[in-house]
């Protein structure tokens, strides 16, 4: 779907009155285009915006980002999808000078999603959705099983888990993505919570470290030793979701910003049940993810870069980013969630979890590289090994060899 949310553009050359804005489908866009005459009225500038898909939007930007195209002003990408894509091939304008608007204040963001909008050392992205991993879990379970609170470590996870499986045969002490790919980015805070990352600082795999085989182990072992019975090793949020909101398991852990399955009460079954905590600690302590699941940045080829972060600096200001929060959209913005208005949508207990994730959180929940879905393939291989029981080592260390290899072809 394309739409023009004013006025025309010149469609040709140099800085024009007329930004255009391309962006994906999402309630972040509606929020931004109901507020746009605002802005309009505010810089006397005209706002174009082209409203696209997933995949349109993916396809729109590799014909015109690689064809040079002058015609798209701000973009609205997935920094951890194409973002080190577009950074490399010079897509993404550097953002150095403009973020050092003292109003706008940069260092509000939080250090996450910032991390995974930066490129070689540059800022080329602005973040204006966050998601983080949280605990999802059962209350009238815990309290069935005399557990007086949610478990603050994974070894506390895994004795919950056992004992609730114990005394409840029916219903699985813990569940998650159990998929090749889709388990990844859920498997990525416990990896962190470990000690681990999918690659080290000096652009390594780590797959094969110490820490990378106890988390694969421990995140089988969970799955294997009191997941659901006969679980199936393709499970993405969808599936997973459906066994936690069916009232088949006691914990799951989840990106924050799923719960409404868990919560609506014509979607789960244990809408009145379910509470949140904070990722549990392992031995790194509580890593979990915080991303940025889209960001802002300007066509390095624009030539209306001025009029570009105008509306950048308007769409991502502690303004806009309170009342997107407000309306159900994580922000990237420490304020909003300091701010009591910022946090009265969300259940108190997620957004209790949500805050203690932004504070260790990790900006990226899969590997930062061009081919991701390839990645994502390769890193996810030891999490289907452990879940089958197969040696989590040993698996790591084969993923080990082929990530490195993969890294090694990817930098050439």
């Amino acid at each position: 779907m394309s739409l023009t949310a004013c006025g025309g553009g010149d469609g040709g050359g140099g800085a024009s009155d007329t930004v255009r804005v391309t962006l994906a489908n999402h309630v972040w866009t509606e929020n931004v285009k109901q507020a746009l005459p605002e802005f309009e009225k505010q810089t006397g500038l005209k706002v174009e915006i082209t409203q696209l898909g997933e995949d349109q939007l993916s396809d729109q930007y590799n014909v015109k980002l690689n064809a040079g195209s002058a015609d798209i002003d701000v973009m609205m990408y997935r920094p951890l999808q194409e973002g080190k894509l577009f950074a490399r091939n010079k897509y993404l304008a550097d953002l150095t000078e403009r973020v050092k608007s003292e109003s706008w204040d940069f260092s509000d963001f939080q250090p996450g999603p910032v991390q995974s909008t930066t490129y070689e050392s540059k800022p080329v992205g602005i973040p204006i959705i966050t998601e983080q991993e949280v605990l999802y879990y059962r209350k009238d379970l815990l309290e069935k099983a005399g557990l007086s609170a949610p478990p603050k470590t994974l070894d506390e996870l895994k004795a919950a888990a056992a004992k609730i499986k114990e005394s409840e045969p029916d219903v699985a002490g813990f569940v998650a993505r159990t998929g090749k790919s889709a388990a990844v980015t859920q498997f990525s805070s416990f990896l962190y919570s470990f000690g681990g990352d999918f690659v080290d600082e000096s652009g390594k795999s780590a797959v094969g470290t110490d820490a990378a085989k106890q988390a694969y182990a421990y995140y089988g072992e969970l799955i294997k030793d009191y997941g659901p019975a006969n679980v199936s090793t393709d499970m993405g949020w969808p599936e997973a979701m459906a066994i936690f909101t069916q009232g088949k398991a006691a914990f799951y852990t989840e990106a924050n910003s799923l719960y409404k399955n868990a919560t609506d009460a014509d979607k789960s079954k244990v809408s009145d049940q379910v509470g949140f905590a904070p990722f549990p600690a392992g031995p790194a302590g509580s890593k979990p993810y915080n991303i940025p699941s889209w960001a802002l940045g300007i066509n390095d080829a624009s030539e209306n870069t001025e009029n570009a972060w105008k509306f950048i600096e308007w769409a991502t200001g502690k303004e806009q980013t309170l009342a997107q929060q407000k309306s159900g959209v994580p922000g990237a913005r420490t304020s909003v969630w300091a701010d009591p208005e910022g946090v009265s949508t969300f259940p108190e207990d997620l957004a209790e979890a949500i805050a203690a994730s932004t504070e260790n959180g990790v900006g990226h929940d899969r590997p930062l590289v061009v081919k991701v879905a390839e990645a994502r393939e390769i890193v996810g291989q030891p999490i289907v090994d452990a879940i089958t029981g197969k040696d989590a080592a040993a698996s790591a260390d084969t993923a080990h060899t082929a990530f490195q290899q993969f890294l090694d072809d990817e930098a050439e």
